[in-house]
């Protein structure tokens, strides 16, 4: 009896090799905490590129050709391209007021009529091709090779993805949408408007619009970026993407060309956002202090808070951007949660969890749902929706994802397809049930009319929801206040992304050439609000968008290419390492580890 009680004890302790283990996990957590705590600071998105089998930058250097003078550093075809186009569409704009807002319109029909089924099924196809990948053998390499470590903590990860990827759209559509699609529900669905049928598919269509789509473009582009950049020893620019298609073409013409859209796709893609933010601004401020909601009051509401960026831009990455998200993370989150509580809460959880089961019911006819058999009718629903927002997405990602990339060392892949992907996706289905739940439960109580006002002017929303319950002085100046830091955060972010792909990839550039690039984020911003307002943004984002798809396509082929050549790289590595392996487990505080090296087994006698 006492020798099975001591075989039963024996077999409860743990192990030797598991005490090893579990102290090595210990070492792994100390080091990746020391490695947060002791990086060096970037003032920027610069990198150091780094490498896990091999370099292929064969002795190329960022910014080797650039064009140095009067605080400038930048890449010449790259930088006068792109500016030269930009400023050509400003100028245009500007002088041509009538005719841009006509122009703006026909580009959205047009863009919407013709190539909306491209835009639908591209989208799909990069959903697709990041879930392959997190479930291949690939998701198992970690971006900067087997023994990089994250730079940033999980929630600081988070935070900033949350700020730069959609704040300010969360901010504007979070409570028109939902009220625009109950007051005219898809063509789809064929439920009667204004019911309780279409206040399920007004949510549901929000989540489709705001779900994994946006964000598996997103994936795409930053997972890109990270893997040639950190693994390839490549400049962190969209042309290094290409190297197993192009090889050293790269640095040439073709290069050239691919930079100069992802310039310009990121700019419309920012100045989408931005315009949208300042006209949410400029209602918030007239509905608080009685402040005139004119095109010129916003203008002037862009060159004070492009001033807020420009002192962002010039701190840096750690003092700038982590800052103000973390911030804004807290705030945004106090601001849900008040409103949850405040709030019909039963109603918002009912509406998250049973939309949640809408969205995955219905996401496969969604996705690839384009109008073939509703006519004009069906047009005139889906260009301003679901093909805006594609497009939007897709100009938005080489600024979404060179910030992620940068943000994202030391991730396995399948981490970081992960974590980019559901994430923020439940946190956004979160925070359009609390905010559009909110006002779509007061709409059918008829306690107020709030698509009245959307109708009117959908930057009203927020604003004439928030009337209806406490505080509501305090929680419109506090709703006012996250879409100013949002907008310094994206145009801060975004102004540094897009003077790192002007700059050639350069480690470090001049200030001046940060700021020059905050103000023509808010030039063009001003320019499409000027020229034709919310449909100048939207025809904006689906025309720059619409080029910058087939690049996108073809990266997916890229990524394909290299990850497939790191794997095969590992696999050739893990063959000829001895069967010995060396596990170091730290003894005390010091530096002072014991290396435990279990005996090679012999494969003699088999």
């Amino acid at each position: 009896m006492d020798k099975g009680k001591k075989i039963k004890k024996k077999r409860r302790e743990p192990t030797y090799e598991r005490k090893a283990i579990e102290m090595a996990r210990e070492h792994y957590e100390t080091q990746k905490q020391k490695a947060i705590h002791e990086r060096r600071v970037f003032r920027g998105l610069q990198i150091i590129p780094t490498k896990a089998y091999y370099d292929d930058s064969l002795g190329h250097k960022p910014g080797e050709n650039n064009w140095v003078g009067y605080g400038f550093d930048v890449h010449p075809y790259v930088f006068f391209g792109a500016g030269t186009l930009l400023l050509t569409f400003i100028i245009v704009t500007i002088m041509f007021k009538e005719q841009s807002a006509v122009f703006f319109q026909s580009v959205l029909d047009g863009i919407g009529n013709t190539f909306g089924w491209f835009y639908i099924l591209s989208a799909n196809f990069f959903v697709i091709t990041m879930i392959l990948i997190a479930s291949s053998d690939y998701g198992k390499i970690r971006i900067g090779g087997p023994d990089a470590l994250p730079e940033f903590s999980t929630f600081s990860w988070y935070s900033m993805l949350i700020s730069a990827g959609m704040g300010i759209g969360l901010m504007f559509w979070s409570v028109g949408e939902p009220i625009f699609h109950y007051m005219s529900p898809s063509p789809m669905f064929d439920v009667p408007a204004s019911t309780p049928q279409s206040a399920q598919v007004a949510l549901g269509l929000t989540y489709y619009h705001w779900g994994i789509h946006p964000w598996g473009i997103y994936a795409l582009v930053g997972l890109s970026l990270a893997f040639f950049a950190y693994n390839r020893g490549l400049p962190l620019t969209i042309r290094s993407i290409f190297y197993p298609l192009l090889g050293e073409k790269i640095y040439g013409f073709w290069g050239n060309i691919i930079d100069i859209l992802s310039v310009l796709a990121t700019l419309f893609g920012l100045a989408t956002s931005l315009g949208l933010g300042v006209k949410q601004v400029a209602t918030g401020l007239t509905y608080l202090f009685g402040s005139p909601n004119t095109v010129e009051f916003a203008v002037i509401l862009i060159a004070a808070i492009t001033f807020l960026a420009v002192l962002s831009v010039t701190a840096g990455l750690d003092k700038g951007v982590k800052l103000l998200s973390i911030g804004n993370m807290y705030l945004a989150g106090a601001f849900m949660i008040f409103l949850c509580a405040v709030g019909p809460t039963v109603y918002i959880l009912k509406a998250f969890t049973q939309n949640i089961g809408f969205y995955i019911q219905n996401l496969p006819q969604l996705s690839f749902w384009v109008e073939t058999y509703y006519g004009a009718e069906g047009s005139n629903w889906q260009n301003p929706w679901t093909i805006f927002y594609w497009g939007w997405w897709i100009s938005w990602s080489p600024f979404v994802g060179m910030f992620i990339a940068r943000i994202s060392k030391g991730r396995t892949v399948r981490e970081f397809i992960l974590g980019v992907m559901i994430f923020p996706t439940i946190l956004s289905f979160l925070w359009m049930s609390s905010f559009g739940g909110s006002a779509l439960w007061l709409q059918i109580a008829g306690k107020v009319d709030i698509a009245s006002a959307v109708s009117k002017d959908v930057s009203t929303a927020l604003f004439v929801m928030l009337e209806n319950f406490p505080l509501s002085q305090i929680t419109s100046f506090i709703g006012i206040t996250l879409v100013i830091v949002f907008f310094v955060t994206s145009s801060d972010s975004g102004s540094l992304v897009v003077d790192h792909l002007t700059s050639g990839g350069k480690l470090d550039s001049p200030i001046p050439q940060r700021i020059f690039w905050a103000v023509m984020e808010g030039v063009c911003a001003a320019a499409l609000l000027m020229g034709g307002g919310l449909v100048a943004l939207q025809s904006a984002s689906i025309a720059t968008g619409l080029p910058f798809t087939l690049v996108l396509l073809i990266m997916c082929y890229s990524l394909y290419k290299g990850l497939q050549e790191e794997d095969y790289h590992a696999r050739i590595i893990e063959k000829i390492t001895p069967a010995t392996q060396t596990i170091q487990i730290p003894l005390g505080e010091g530096d002072s580890t014991t290396k435990i090296a279990p005996p090679a087994t012999s494969s003699q006698g088999r």
